[in-house]
């Protein structure tokens, strides 16, 4: 493969999660394509939407329709995805989504039904739409999630914290079940970026996390600047790591490996 050709040329993915412009997603399915890659998009709801944001690619793109708590969606996916290919290489998952009742400090009031919601479809349904599509999936395969640091609390993120701590050892599984299979399975940790998605952790402004996020990651983090996430997951998409599977690449400025930078940034 010549420089030229891109790090994705020859394979083709199954991109989730675009809604808007700025979802991470879509940043992922257009570096897709400048590298190579033949992309297909699902969509959830207004299909209408997703459609035209799909025009917005370098290049048009078939859009199937996945509501990942729909079983019969679940159970046709391969086989309308498989109307446009007969193979993927690739899945980007890139759902996320907890009811109110589950976010904004309401956690010891949040019912079992908020918090199945937000489980269900941040963290079940990477199992879900994998196994869906495991008959287009052979060896040399990547799936890629979407994450965000479990590893501590946030103020307001409640339950979507707790679904992305079962996203993340649900995709430990999938590495484990699939490995044998040739097929890796891993997650990118984002630092807060202002999507849609943010608004869930107040990522924006000068008091938000992002601001404190940019203070405290060594290498500083930008909340608008989606690309070096998009970047993580091409090249985990790509052929180029495929001895890594079961892994969580931070995508945040070195933000999750210090404590206090009451140091002024100091090493």
């Amino acid at each position: 493969m010549t420089d030229e050709q891109g790090l994705l040329a020859g394979r083709t993915l199954l991109v989730t999660g675009v809604i808007t412009e700025s979802s991470i997603a879509f940043h992922v399915a257009r570096l897709a394509q400048e590298q190579g890659a033949t992309v297909i998009l699902t969509g959830y709801g207004r299909m209408s939407l997703v459609e035209r944001i799909a025009r917005r690619l370098p290049t048009p793109v078939p859009v199937v329709e996945l509501d990942v708590t729909d079983a019969g969606h679940r159970e046709t996916l391969a086989a309308r995805v498989g109307e446009h290919t007969d193979h993927l290489d690739g899945v980007l998952h890139s759902v996320a989504f907890a009811p109110a009742g589950a976010l904004g400090g309401r956690f010891l009031d949040t019912t079992w039904d908020d918090a199945a919601t937000a489980l269900h479809v941040s963290a079940y349904s990477l199992q879900s739409v994998v196994t869906a599509l495991r008959p287009l999936l052979g060896s040399g395969a990547s799936v890629v999630g979407l994450d965000f640091d479990a590893s501590r609390t946030f103020a307001d993120y409640d339950w979507m914290g707790v679904a992305k701590a079962a996203l993340e050892s649900c995709s430990r599984y999938l590495a484990r079940y699939l490995g044998p299979a040739g097929i890796r399975v891993n997650l990118v940790a984002a630092g807060p970026l202002a999507t849609m998605a943010a608004r869930n952790i107040a990522a924006g402004g000068e008091d938000g996390v992002g601001a404190e996020w940019d203070r405290r990651a060594p290498l500083g983090w930008d909340t608008a600047d989606a690309s070096p996430v998009a970047r993580a997951c091409v090249v985990l998409l790509s052929g180029w790591l495929d001895a890594t599977t079961g892994e969580i690449v931070h995508v945040d400025g070195g933000a999750h490996a210090v404590g206090d930078r009451g140091d002024g940034g100091a090493a």
